[in-house]
């Protein structure tokens, strides 16, 4: 297991101010700042929001240790992203940990991140985690078809969410983006562009997500009467030197694509890059797309149309879920599936493909 990132959004400096000193200012018993600091649902909603506001003017600072022990958690969420390395520089794991840091943040929990390539290194990271409690709960990314994870924690009963779905279990709480239909609204952009030899670079089908933008590619092509060329179809690692490396490939092969999908951002990069190398322009003699709506893309050149998610949003989303799991609170949905949005850019503009014969 890699090494581990400890987020700690919570001030641990000893700080003179107690709760009888919140009490004493609003008037109130010690038992109901007591109560309302620590969410009790006993105490009126206006009364526990005056408390916690006052207590943070204040400057109050639970006492966290005795509360851990009191609740019997320890107000820490756990990640483990489940791959060989660090991807701490992919814009989209970027954005995902912000909107969590940011919702455990709010809500006053700390975030323990690791990095564990998927196999026993990443079981006995899980196992770990569980048997110490050094954790409350777990977000788990990128879900797989046949995911050992969930089938785990749910024998032991731990709380976790997750982004994407899963086929383990008929029902487990996560948060997904609608792949399929994301895919199928960019192949129909490209066909309308005159696009007919459109390829796509994936990945391992054991991810959930990859399957459903794959769906969603052949899907668009069999609406258009377009007949699913294997060859026109590569397996990437989600990388950009996998998304170069598959796109050298494909461009090289004859009759090449005049259109490239990525299954994200940063395969679609390495696609770009491929391409420029290769004399082509980008958005003229070669169309380009991506899936993930990262900044990256954005500032690319050209600019990268892609499927946008709200990834910062999602990463929010669940682990608010999560906590709200933690504390047997009903604060959240248990599963919701979200529509992604195409954005058009330079990338895909002006080409004029060879029309097919």
């Amino acid at each position: 297991m890699g090494g581990i990132l400890r987020i700690l959004n919570k001030d641990t400096r000893a700080l003179p101010v107690r709760i009888r000193d919140v009490a004493k200012k609003l008037d109130l018993s010690v038992t109901t700042v007591s109560r309302a600091l620590a969410g009790y649902d006993d105490v009126a909603s206006a009364t526990r929001d005056l408390v916690i506001e006052t207590a943070d003017e204040m400057g109050y600072v639970p006492q966290h240790a005795a509360r851990q022990l009191r609740r019997q958690r320890t107000e820490t969420i756990g990640l483990i992203f489940p791959t060989t390395g660090s991807r701490f520089s992919d814009p989209f794991f970027s954005e995902f940990i912000a909107g969590i840091g940011d919702e455990t943040s709010r809500r006053s929990y700390d975030l323990l991140v690791s990095v564990a390539p998927p196999g026993e290194a990443e079981e006995r990271a899980y196992h770990l985690w569980t048997n110490s409690r050094r954790v409350d709960g777990f977000i788990l990314i990128r879900t797989r078809v046949d995911d050992w994870r969930i089938s785990y924690l749910t024998k032991e009963n731990f709380p976790f969410t997750s982004f994407g779905r899963s086929k383990t279990l008929e029902t487990s709480p996560h948060i997904g983006v609608d792949g399929c239909s994301g895919v199928k609204d960019l192949v129909k952009h490209l066909l309308d562009q005159g696009h007919r030899r459109i390829a796509f670079i994936g990945a391992s089908e054991e991810l959930t997500f990859v399957g459903d933008r794959l769906e969603g590619y052949q899907i668009g092509l069999e609406e258009a009467h377009i007949a699913y060329d294997p060859d026109l179809v590569f397996e990437g690692d989600l990388t950009r030197a996998g998304g170069y490396e598959a796109a050298k490939i494909l461009i090289e092969r004859s009759p090449s694509p005049t259109a490239i999908i990525g299954v994200n951002d940063l395969t679609a990069l390495g696609a770009i890059r491929a391409a420029q190398e290769g004399g082509l322009i980008v958005g003229k003699d070669l169309a380009i797309a991506g899936f993930d709506g990262t900044v990256a893309g954005e500032h690319a050149h050209p600019a990268l149309t892609t499927v946008y998610q709200p990834v910062y949003e999602i990463g929010r989303q669940v682990s608010a879920m999560l906590i709200d799991l933690i504390e047997n609170q009903a604060g959240s949905e248990l599963d919701s599936l979200i529509r992604p949005r195409l954005i058009v850019r330079d990338s895909t503009l002006n080409s004029k493909p060879v029309p097919a014969d």
